[in-house]
C-alpha cells in the first residue's frame, strides 16, 4: 500500500508513573467520592443525579474515539444517566489507572490487556472492541521500494519499546523467508515515527494507518505500507483499540458498565452510518485537529468499526485465545492464558 503522509506533531503515549502514585490517586478519588456523593444519586439510567465516571483515552483524541465524542455531543451519556469526564493519559496510562480504580473506564489494546493480566495479575477486562480488525502497518519511505517484510533485511526499525515488537517483526520476516537478525532495531522511544522516516533516521516504523496514514498531504511524504492484515496467517489478528474496565467495577456496578456501553455503542453506530456528520462532531469537540485528516480518516475508519461482526463492540474468545497463545509461543508471556476472563460481551446492548 502506498500513500502520502504528513508529519505528526501530537505526543505519543508516555512512560507510566510508579504504581504507588496510581494507588494514591485511586484511594484519594474513592475518598472524595464517598464524601461528596449526594444521597439522591441514582443508578445509571434510573433518573436522579447522573453517575460520574471517568474515561481515560489511550492517546490524543482521533477517529478511533469518534463514537465517544458523538455520545457526549448528542446526549447519549446523559440519557444513560452518566456524567462522563474524558481525560488523556499523562504519566499514568489507562491500563494502570483502570486497574487501580483511579478511573472507571479506559481505551487500551488487546496486547496490553493480555500482557497485564499475564505478567501483573491485573484485573482489567475488555468490554468492547472499538475496531474489529487490526488496522496497523509498517511504514517505509517509498524510495526504498518495500513491499514485504522480506525487504526489511539491512534496514533500521525505530522501536518504541514494546515487548511484542521484536516477536512481531521476527514472525513477519521469518514468514516471508527473511532473516530477522539482518534488521537493525534502534530504540526511538516516543519520538514521532513519521518525522523519523521523513528525516531518514529510520527505515521502518509501526503506525496506525487509520490515523497516521491520513496525516495529511501538505508535505507529501510518500510511504509504502506493509499492512498487518495482509499477514494474519503469520501474526494472529487482535482487537485494537478496545474499551476496558476492571473486575471490581463489573462486580459492583454492572448497571454503570451497561449504561456506558449503551451510550458509546449508540455513538459508534451513529459514526458508522454518518461518517461526515460524526467527523464534524469530533472537530467541534477537538478543534485543534486537522479537518482534512479527520474527514478522510473518518470516511476510512467508519465502515471498519463493526466490519464483519454481528454488532459494534463484538469480541470472540477464539481471537483472544489465538493471540494469547501466540504471545506464549513467542516467549512474551508464560502460559496458560485464560482468554475467557480477559474480555466480556455481557454488557453490549442487544441489537
Amino acid at each position: 500500500m502506498r500513500l502520502d503522509v504528513t508529519r505528526r506533531t501530537t505526543p505519543r503515549r508516555r512512560i507510566a508513573a510508579p504504581f504507588y502514585v496510581i494507588v494514591i490517586l485511586a484511594l484519594a478519588g474513592a475518598l472524595l467520592a464517598a464524601c461528596a456523593a449526594p444521597e439522591d444519586e441514582a443508578p445509571a439510567g434510573e433518573g436522579g443525579t447522573p453517575t460520574d465516571v471517568t474515561l481515560m483515552l489511550d492517546w490524543v483524541p482521533n477517529t478511533n474515539h469518534t463514537g465517544i465524542f458523538v455520545a457526549e455531543s448528542l446526549g447519549y451519556f446523559e440519557e444513560a444517566g452518566l456524567n462522563v469526564e474524558i481525560v488523556q493519559p499523562g504519566e499514568v496510562l489507562a491500563e494502570q489507572a483502570v486497574s487501580a480504580g483511579a478511573v472507571e473506564f479506559g481505551v487500551s489494546f488487546q496486547e496490553q490487556v493480555t500482557l497485564a493480566r499475564a505478567l501483573e495479575g491485573s484485573g482489567i477486562v475488555s468490554i468492547a472492541a472499538i475496531m474489529q480488525h487490526n488496522t496497523s502497518g509498517f511504514a517505509s519511505p517509498a524510495e526504498l521500494g518495500i513491499s514485504s517484510p522480506a525487504d526489511w533485511e539491512g534496514l533500521t526499525y525505530g522501536a518504541f519499546g514494546s515487548p511484542f515488537e521484536e516477536p512481531t517483526l521476527a514472525g513477519l520476516m521469518e514468514c516471508a523467508g527473511a532473516d530477522f537478525s539482518a534488521l537493525n532495531m534502534v530504540n526511538v522511544g516516543f519520538a514521532d515515527p513519521l518525522a523519523l522516516l521523513d528525516e531518514g533516521q529510520v527505515d521502518v516504523a509501526w503506525i496506525f494507518y487509520g490515523w497516521q496514514g491520513f496525516q495529511a498531504a501538505q508535505q507529501g511524504v510518500e510511504l509504502d505500507i506493509v499492512m498487518l492484515d495482509e499477514w494474519f496467517d503469520c501474526i494472529p489478528d487482535y482487537y485494537t483499540p478496545i474499551f476496558i474496565t476492571n473486575e471490581d467495577m463489573i462486580a459492583e456496578n454492572p448497571e454503570v458498565v451497561a449504561a456506558f456501553l449503551e451510550a458509546v455503542a449508540r455513538g459508534y453506530e451513529y459514526a458508522i452510518d454518518n461518517p461526515d456528520e460524526a467527523a464534524t462532531i469530533l472537530l467541534d469537540a477537538v478543534p485543534e485537529l486537522n479537518e482534512e485528516v479527520v474527514r478522510e480518516s473518518q470516511a476510512w475508519v467508519s465502515p471498519r468499526y463493526a466490519a464483519d461482526a454481528p454488532q459494534w463492540g463484538w469480541q470472540t474468545e477464539e481471537r483472544w485465545q489465538a493471540y494469547g497463545d501466540w504471545m506464549i509461543e513467542s516467549g512474551i508471556i508464560e502460559g496458560p492464558f485464560d482468554a475467557a476472563s480477559a474480555f466480556t460481551t455481557e454488557f453490549l446492548p442487544e441489537r
